[in-house]
């Protein structure tokens, strides 16, 4: 791994850019990717829109690093700290994700536009979402969320597709053990998860929606982390690893049909 510049500190988290996104006085340096160019001109717009809660672009370092404002506030890395775990956060995040959506309009000429569909909703949608809002990517003050980061994956997509990634992070949608990894202590999911929708302001039909993208990424669940494990990615091997390889996840798909009754009744 390279050094940061003697101005430069390294702001520890994430996973594919491990190591390598540092801050440097208000700014934030981070690699750039293909999608670079589309997603600064989404930032520009919801900003532009009201929603001030993500990143200002500036543009690129000399390196062709990008930069953008540094979000003052408090991030949790995991384990999570107590306040971290909190309802008051989960409720905050997801509504900051409602003003987010309402603000997060597709480019006007979308053919100019390009989007890492990764981990994109498939169908696409009237919005571009995020689709990785764990704790790592939320900014806080005070315990309330104020803003968003790392739009890498930032596609277009529905906003219930967004919300219900989020949801399975940070409910979070997982088993005792592999919830534990990660600092939770066998929280109220059910109930967190009603938090979620409430909060966010979903409707019925969005609850139902929610159940049924959970159940699709319970069931795909590990393949984008596999994939790029297998592919030599350092950042995805130690997660990998980490959490416990494929039985991690066939270990989530049994937690899941037994305890999914209790999330249907809880969004009932």
């Amino acid at each position: 791994m390279e050094e940061a510049a003697a101005d430069e500190v390294v702001l520890h988290g994430g996973v594919a850019n491990r190591g390598r996104v540092v801050r440097s006085g208000n700014y934030v340096l981070r690699p750039a990717n293909p999608c670079s160019a589309s997603i600064h001109a989404f930032l520009r717009r919801v900003r532009a829109a009201g929603f001030e809660g993500v990143p200002r672009p500036v543009g690129f370092d000399d390196e062709g690093r990008e930069r953008l404002e540094f979000i003052e506030g408090d991030v949790a890395l995991p384990p999570y700290p107590d306040w971290a775990r909190t309802d008051t956060v989960l409720a905050s995040a997801a509504e900051l994700m409602a003003r987010f959506h309402a603000a997060a309009t597709l480019d006007p000429a979308p053919e100019v536009s390009r989007w890492n569909d990764e981990i994109a909703d498939p169908q696409g949608g009237p919005v571009v979402c995020h689709n990785d809002v764990c704790l790592e990517n939320v900014v806080f003050r005070d315990g309330i969320a104020v803003g968003l980061l790392d739009f890498d994956y930032c596609a277009p997509g529905r906003p219930v597709f967004d919300l219900a990634q989020f949801a399975r992070m940070c409910v979070p949608i997982d088993d005792d053990a592999s919830a534990a990894l990660l600092g939770w202590h066998r929280p109220d999911r059910p109930g967190r998860l009603r938090l979620v929708s409430d909060s966010y302001g979903l409707d019925r039909w969005g609850r139902v929606q929610m159940l049924e993208l959970l159940d699709d990424a319970v069931a795909h669940g590990g393949e984008f982390v596999k994939r790029h494990a297998d592919a030599g990615d350092p950042g995805f091997v130690l997660m990998w690893e980490w959490m416990g390889g494929q039985e991690r996840w066939d270990r989530r798909k049994r937690w899941w049909a037994a305890q999914r009754p209790a999330f249907v009744a809880a969004l009932a």
